[in-house]
This record gives C-alpha cells, sequence and structure tokens, in this order.
C-alpha cells in the first residue's frame, strides 16, 4: 500500500505564496532559509551545452529523489520551479545582457524530509543509471537569502535587463539598499511550451540596508 495515499502533494508554491507568487512591482521580502540541489558553471545559457546538461541532470535527480521519498518516507511533493543564481564580478553585465561572462548556479528546492545524503545518493544513481555525467556536479546548498527585493516579470528572458537596471538604478538607491547576494531568478513557465511573451519568472535579489 502507497504510504502516502489520501495525503496531499506538498507544494512550496502554495505553502510559500510571499515568495512564489509576487506582484508586478518591486516588493521587499524576508527569505528564509532554504535547501537546495545545485549545480554550478559559466556561460551563455541560450548557448552552452553544459547548462542543458546540468539542468538535464538537476531535473533527474530532483524527480528521483521525489520517488523516493514517496516509496520510503510515505511523503509526496510537487518538483519545485527551477531557480537559477546568477554572478558576475560586475552587476552591469546583466543590464548589459553579457550572458557569456556570467557563471551560474541552478536549483532546485528541497523539502525538509530530504537530507544531503538522500540527494547524494541520487546523484549517484542517476549518473550511473541514465549515464548522465552532469550529475556528478550536483552539490547540496543551504541558502538564506534574508532581506531582499522581488518581483514577478513577464516577457521574454531578454527583457529582462530593463526591469533590472530599474532595480539597481532607481529602487534600491532610493530605499538605501545595496547589494547582498547573488541576482536570484525563480522559472514558473516552461520555455519549451510558453511564448517568450508569456514567460513568468521571479526576479529576486538579496539586499541590505547602508
Amino acid at each position: 500500500m502507497d504510504p502516502s495515499a489520501g495525503k496531499a502533494k506538498y507544494d512550496v508554491k502554495k505553502e510559500e505564496r510571499e515568495l512564489y507568487a509576487p506582484g508586478r512591482s518591486f516588493t521587499l521580502v524576508e527569505v528564509p532559509p532554504q535547501r537546495f540541489l545545485a549545480v554550478d558553471g559559466h556561460g551563455n545559457p541560450n548557448t552552452s551545452p553544459e547548462y542543458s546538461d546540468a539542468v538535464q541532470a538537476l531535473y533527474a535527480v530532483a524527480y528521483s529523489l521525489k520517488f523516493t521519498a514517496k516509496r520510503s518516507l510515505g511523503q509526496d511533493s510537487v518538483v519545485a520551479p527551477l531557480e537559477g543564481l546568477w554572478r558576475a564580478e560586475n552587476p552591469d553585465v546583466f543590464v548589459q545582457g553579457n550572458k557569456d561572462s556570467w557563471d551560474w548556479t541552478m536549483l532546485i528546492r528541497q523539502p525538509e524530509w530530504i537530507t544531503p545524503k538522500m540527494a547524494t545518493a541520487a546523484a549517484m544513481d542517476v549518473r550511473a543509471k541514465k549515464n548522465l555525467d552532469a550529475a556528478a556536479g550536483i552539490r547540496w546548498l543551504a541558502l538564506h537569502e534574508g532581506l531582499s527585493v522581488q518581483l514577478l516579470h513577464i516577457g521574454s528572458y531578454d527583457d529582462e535587463a530593463p526591469v533590472l537596471a530599474r532595480l539597481h538604478h532607481e529602487f534600491m538607491p532610493a530605499n538605501q539598499l545595496e547589494f547582498n547576494g547573488d541576482h536570484h531568478e525563480i522559472y514558473l513557465s516552461d520555455p519549451r511550451r510558453t511564448a517568450p511573451e508569456k514567460l513568468r519568472t521571479i526576479l529576486r535579489q538579496p539586499v541590505r540596508r547602508k
């Protein structure tokens, strides 16, 4: 008998709506400690095979953990959306759209019952059974961003630059805020099935008060 039968699936987007359902205006939020599967890389996500391989492996491990937890722990969940941390020596590259110089960490959030040991085992299993070498680079990441600015962006990823320019050069200075972490994006839409002008992406920037 399925131990999860009759239980509602855990969905972080519904449990933490203040973090996953923002409005279209810049809003300050307090982001609590979170735990992720993570994989690191460099370069333009639109053209880099490293990026597509990493995301494929990340999803494979996330689904492996989902099914393991359902089977052995009686805990079922909706796999969380793909997220990304983006960094560069100069934050202006995000405004300029110079994607070749970006470093990235792609993420999938994990519920509290998933442990680092389970994640390591799942990554090893995926690499062996599905021949996904990128799974070897998947790691566990505990992240506490704290005070952050975020909003919902609707449209192409390439149209984010003007929004980020307003964030960096208008909203943050006007509110006496400075950078306190990597630029963070949460992808609520599947780009394979969604028109670019309808893509829904949360843009988040950890900040601190000056």
